[in-house]
């Protein structure tokens, strides 16, 4: 692979070794089925083209002034308030005018009447956190700006929201599971089941296209953390190493797809952890003084030669991540998102959130969202590569 660079050397370097991290970190796609010497011999994320190999997860971010591929106002009831940056006043629009170019080849661009047609009769669901939510809203504005006529309906609920097309059968769903294993309710307290996962997994049984995520959770504390306890091999724990709590619940997953998933008629996806922007030392490496405590201000990507990998706790959990899928009979195909998200600190609500009040709106530094991502924006190029591995 050749590498031309008009930087220094130690830019070169670096962009060298983002790629090659890139390389290893990703699991190959395989766009027709899994072989079992995928989690045996591994190489760079290779996806076919007619015209080349193309390293899906490694690249850079281009300016396309054809982006977005779709308005905020093209789906005014799908967008929660939360990620809809543009109606809560975010005043730039650069942040949505990039596009994603792997190394060696083009993503073909999401075509919504195309993804309807060949996916007609058949359910897509997303299964995870509020970040699963980004990309399920992401993917309906998606197919729904381009057939705005076709009769739909929606039903949002908890842990299921449903938007379907009618005319073509095509039913596209979130369930809420933020740890994918159960969490039951026990004498009033919140019991996270790390080897249970049978009362959610009824809802994904008859899905043809199932796309988990998980992460963020596991690493919550004080207000934030969804348990009081957590149970494993019938004992029960106040807390544990959030590590070893993650690989168990991963597993639990990994065995139920494993032992219940036909892969015949059923694709499985993974997305990797999507990163947070909340620390600017990460993608100024202190060169400058900052003026902001976190993404709050950002319009424009990181450069290569700026960025450093992700915080402290995503690399520990993506190697989790990594070990339990690679150990899996039928290996999830894994969507490595991360990296290429980690250059966008400019893609978050930060205070242009619908969740905030004015009083947080105008405080930033306590106040701003870093973590999820407004729409249009970064997780409709997560809906490009999930296109892209399903139906090329």
């Amino acid at each position: 692979m050749a590498l031309f660079c008009s930087q220094s050397i130690g830019s070169c370097l670096t962009i060298l070794c983002l790629v090659l991290v890139q390389c290893r970190s990703a699991l190959i796609l395989s766009m027709k089925k899994h072989h079992h010497s995928y989690h045996h011999h591994r190489t760079a994320p290779m996806f076919q083209t007619n015209q080349s190999n193309c390293a899906l997860f490694a690249g850079t971010w281009v300016q396309d002034d054809d982006y977005p591929m779709y308005q905020s106002s093209e789906c005014p009831l799908i967008i929660d308030p939360e990620f809809n940056c543009q109606m809560y006043g975010r005043p730039d629009t650069g942040y949505l005018k990039y596009r994603w170019r792997p190394l060696n080849c083009e993503l073909p661009r999401f075509n919504g009447l195309e993804f309807l047609d060949k996916m007609r009769g058949k359910t897509v669901m997303f299964v995870g956190d509020s970040l699963g939510r980004n990309q399920w809203e992401s993917l309906v504005c998606l197919i729904y700006s381009a057939a705005p006529q076709t009769q739909t309906q929606m039903v949002k609920g908890d842990p299921l929201s449903t938007f379907s097309f009618l005319d073509y059968g095509v039913t596209i769903q979130f369930y809420r599971a933020p740890y994918l294993v159960d969490i039951d309710m026990m004498q009033g307290k919140r019991v996270l089941r790390l080897e249970d996962i049978s009362e959610n997994s009824k809802a994904w049984r008859n899905a043809d296209v199932l796309s988990f995520n998980t992460g963020h959770w596991w690493s919550h504390n004080g207000g934030l953390q969804g348990w009081d306890y957590m149970e494993s091999g019938g004992k029960y724990y106040q807390d544990m190493d959030r590590l070893a709590a993650l690989e168990k619940g991963m597993r639990t997953w990994a065995n139920w797809v494993d032992s219940n998933i036909d892969t015949t008629r059923t694709r499985v996806f993974f997305l990797s952890i999507s990163p947070t922007h909340y620390n600017p030392n990460e993608w100024n490496g202190g060169a400058t003084p900052t003026t902001t405590k976190n993404c709050y201000g950002e319009t424009a990507p990181m450069t290569m030669s700026g960025v450093t990998y992700p915080g402290t706790t995503y690399p520990d959990q993506m190697r989790v991540v990594d070990n339990v899928i690679r150990g899996m009979s039928n290996p999830a195909s894994l969507l490595d998102i991360t990296m290429l998200s980690e250059l966008r600190k400019d893609g978050h609500p930060s205070i242009y959130s619908g969740d905030l009040s004015p009083q947080q709106r105008a405080n930033p530094d306590h106040s701003a969202d870093c973590s999820h991502w407004c729409l249009p924006g970064l997780p409709d190029t997560w809906n490009q590569l999930f296109y892209t591995a399903l139906l090329y």
